[in-house]
């Protein structure tokens, strides 16, 4: 199976009639930011299961955000699974950051991609199979940054050393986070 082809969006994609992101806009976010350093937002999905282990995430106004199983885990094979979608999320927030640093600091990107790889022990099948000590969840995450710009790779290496500093998604997956699981 061929890897698919980079499809260049918005600001990357000089041809694709699309306005590059707002740097008057960011530059706005990054005072309100200043202005209110303790600010937290919640953030919200509702989680409906639609049929064996496919469910459809509900966010904000947006289409269903859809989650599923491949067939070696006995689903449908119609989406990512839970732990590529939470590699999905990690890629993103990072290209995210490194695309807004960039942009708030003059440097123009031509190409941006993000490869993922997790290293995760799914013997214990959703704790219903081997149940013996071990990790649960990923023990190991890559992240290879190809990102090409108007700088020195110095400048980006330091970039991606700041963005994962500041990453939301980055920081979750490395730092422990208080859960609350309830039944309502």
């Amino acid at each position: 199976m061929s890897e698919p082809a980079t499809a260049l969006t918005g600001c990357l994609a000089p041809d694709a009639g699309l306005d590059p992101i707002d740097k008057s806009g960011l530059q706005g976010l990054i005072e309100k930011g200043k202005e209110n350093p303790q600010a937290i937002k919640t953030l919200k999905c509702k989680t409906v299961a639609e049929g064996r282990f496919r469910h459809a995430n509900y966010i904000r106004n947006l289409e269903p955000y859809i989650v599923d199983e491949p067939p070696a885990l006995l689903g449908d094979d119609t989406a990512p699974n839970p732990s590529e979608a939470s590699l999905a999320a990690l890629g993103s927030c990072v290209a995210v950051g490194l695309h807004a640093n960039a942009i708030a600091r003059g440097i123009t990107v031509q190409s941006l991609e993000l490869e993922l790889e997790g290293d995760l022990n799914i013997t214990a099948v959703w704790g219903t199979g081997d149940t013996s000590e071990k990790p649960v969840g990923f023990t190991d995450v890559r992240i290879k940054v190809d990102m090409k710009a108007d700088c020195p790779q110095e400048e980006i290496d330091a970039l991606i050393n700041h963005v994962i500093q500041w990453s939301p998604v980055f920081n979750t997956f490395s730092r422990p986070v208080n859960m609350i699981a309830e039944a309502v």
